[in-house]
């Protein structure tokens, strides 16, 4: 056996069909042996809060060692994991192809699943994660909802902790009357061309819209669309629904094959007609080409999609090395921190954001990589608010100290969650957040 591996990282497909998966007894006997490991090496203590909670439990036991611990205080451990994959990508020397066969995020997400199984899903989070419903619902009403759930609003705030349980002190995300595929269609209409001396002239791509950009940022998905018109890239906006990360954060991987079928065969189409596929937000990308194969490994549809993906940063990077940019790049003022969303690391593709951003001339780019702590509804909720805020706090001091103008996120939540950190910060000025592709879209004038 080694000690540890210098082989490249592998995944098992999730065996959420087998019964086993979801037996108590049988998920205690890996959580067990997974734990035992983990104190074992501690290589994980400063990722995220999972660990020093099992670091605790085992080091205040009676005997110091995981035997004297109680299964049923193993729930925080669970609590405190947002799935952000670090562990598996970045520390963990036991991932496969190592004898030891270590996934804690996926261990992690057994557990929510088979509790899930017995006690049901809870119920606020279940209602957050129905994002597609609630961006179609509060469109029409963003203004009311948008006063509703601002921080500032004294009387709702306190009333939706009260009875929903999400901290009053947690930036909410704001929603858009008009969404991006309603911008989309419009701009559709008035037959704005492509430039025809583009260099990428000849590509075609269908930008998934993600629920986030559709209801709640449409101009990060305009921005893009401008930077590869301006490009040369014939594009199309689709958005047949949700990804389902918010369904897989509460172990509800039935709910996200549904999404994962439904949105790959939709998607599959643009495919057929020779259109690469781009995805917005970190998450949505990950699921595509990693967690999507993993739960249904035999699905064709899901099999194309993943090929055919890719992130919006690593498209444009593409273009830059095969055919490159369009001339006019001009430098942006007052410095960018470019944070690296950890589902952005995941997919294991390199910092294509920071690469991204580097290709404007005479840019500051400091890059910032440790968690925003924001993880979803991990974020907003009041039991895990504050040790979200606790988790981001090294990343925010790092945004701070650089005193640059914008910070970018390939997770939008975590770019606004970072801004909420350092605004509570004595004497700090919070920085505008951005997605990078909105940076590219104003170092060409576009915005």
């Amino acid at each position: 056996m080694t000690e540890g591996s210098t082989a490249a990282p592998t995944r098992h497909p999730l065996d959420w069909h087998n019964p086993d998966f979801y037996d108590l007894d049988k998920l205690d006997e890996e959580l067990r042996r997974v734990f035992d490991i983990c104190h074992g090496c501690r290589r994980c203590f400063n990722l995220c809060d999972s660990f020093p909670r099992l670091f605790d439990l085992i080091d205040e036991s009676p005997t110091g060692e995981l035997d004297e611990v109680k299964s049923e205080d193993f729930g925080p451990v669970v609590e405190a994991c947002t799935l952000c994959d670090m562990c598996f990508m970045t520390k963990c020397p036991y991932v496969p192809p190592h004898e030891f066969n270590l996934d804690f995020p996926h261990l992690m997400l057994r557990y929510r699943a088979a509790e899930a199984k017995r006690e049901g899903f809870p119920f606020t989070q279940r209602q957050l994660a129905q994002t597609d419903r609630n961006g179609k619902l509060a469109a029409p009403v963003s203004g009311l909802a948008n006063w509703g759930s601002s921080t500032s609003n004294k009387l709702a705030r306190p009333a939706l902790e009260a009875v929903a349980g999400i901290d009053r002190r947690a930036e909410l995300p704001k929603f858009y009357g008009k969404t991006f595929t309603m911008r989309a269609r419009a701009q559709d209409a008035s037959g704005e061309a492509v430039p025809k001396d583009a260099p990428a002239k000849g590509r075609k791509a269908a930008i998934f819209a993600t629920c986030f950009v559709n209801y709640n940022n449409p101009h990060v998905g305009e921005a893009a669309r401008k930077v590869l018109a301006h490009n040369g890239v014939e594009t199309e906006v689709a958005y047949p629904g949700c990804c389902g990360m918010p369904f897989l954060e509460q172990g509800d991987i039935a709910r996200v094959a549904d999404q994962a079928r439904k949105v790959a065969r939709d998607m599959g189409k643009w495919i057929d007609k020779g259109y690469d596929i781009i995805t917005l937000t970190a998450s949505c990308g990950l699921m595509f080409k990693l967690e999507w194969p993993l739960i249904l490994p035999d699905d064709p549809d899901v099999k194309k999609l993943a090929a055919a993906t890719r992130d919006i940063d690593e498209y444009v990077v593409d273009i830059a090395k095969n055919e490159g940019l369009a001339p006019g790049l001009t430098p942006v003022d007052g410095g960018v921190s470019a944070h690296l969303a950890c589902h952005a690391r995941a997919q294991n593709m390199g910092a294509k954001s920071v690469e991204m951003l580097k290709l404007i001339p005479e840019i500051k780019v400091d890059v910032v990589e440790r968690c925003s702590g924001h993880g979803g509804t991990f974020g907003v909720m009041k039991e895990t608010f504050e040790t979200a805020m606790k988790v981001g706090k090294t990343a925010a001091r790092n945004v701070n100290k650089t005193g640059n103008k914008y910070v970018t996120s390939d997770c939008p939540l975590a770019g606004k969650h970072l801004v909420q950190e350092i605004d509570g910060m004595d004497d700090a000025t919070p920085p505008s957040a951005q997605h990078p592709i909105e940076i590219m879209a104003r170092a060409w004038g576009l915005l």
